[in-house]
């Protein structure tokens, strides 16, 4: 650490240190309010999007050229509309944490109304039935998580970044919450 950091850091504690606690439990408020703002916008996009997770972040190059790793997908999940062949859906299979961004390659409907579909990833030489539970051969629409409506291109690249290197994340976000704890307006 140079002579710099060093009295930026002894400065911010002085900051610190000159805040009354009605000035600290403001900051303190101001930050629980900046997270409790965030998780009802999620639970608003859930609520619009019909989706349990209506932005996620593709993770590997499976879906390459539509999607690359690090591009970040914008969700919807509506129940009354029909899956269709061609359309990309991210999927969660019983026993795997992480959803699957891959494209539907086949359906099965039944007589019953039923419906079954196939997906593969555009990058991939052979389906996913390697990639779903033991013994199941097709998903259904209870595994869907979403449909891409949307993407940005490489914005997700941060979040992948983070979660590979834990420390990064956690730095970021001790910095942060100093920095709104520590900021007076």
């Amino acid at each position: 650490m140079g002579i710099a950091s060093i009295l930026q850091i002894d400065e911010m504690m002085g900051d610190f240190n000159r805040m009354n606690k009605r000035q600290s439990l403001y900051q303190v408020l101001s930050f629980a309010m900046i997270v409790s703002s965030a998780l009802m916008i999620w639970k608003g996009l859930m609520v619009v999007t019909g989706s349990e997770s209506p932005i996620v972040v593709v993770l590997s190059g499976s879906m390459e050229p539509a999607f690359h790793r690090g591009d970040l997908l914008f969700l919807t999940n509506y129940k009354e509309e029909p899956v269709r062949v061609g359309e990309i859906v991210v999927f969660k299979v019983e026993g795997r944490d992480i959803p699957i961004v891959h494209r539907v390659i086949k359906l099965h409907e039944k007589e019953d109304g039923t419906v079954k579909f196939l997906t593969k990833g555009d990058n991939n030489n052979v389906d996913d039935r390697g990639l779903y539970a033991p013994g199941q051969l097709w998903l259904t629409k209870k595994d869907i998580v979403g449909r891409a409506r949307g993407f940005l291109p490489y914005v997700g690249i941060i979040t992948i970044f983070m979660n590979e290197y834990p420390k990064v994340k956690w730095a970021i976000l001790s910095i942060l919450a100093i920095f709104v704890l520590l900021h007076r307006e």
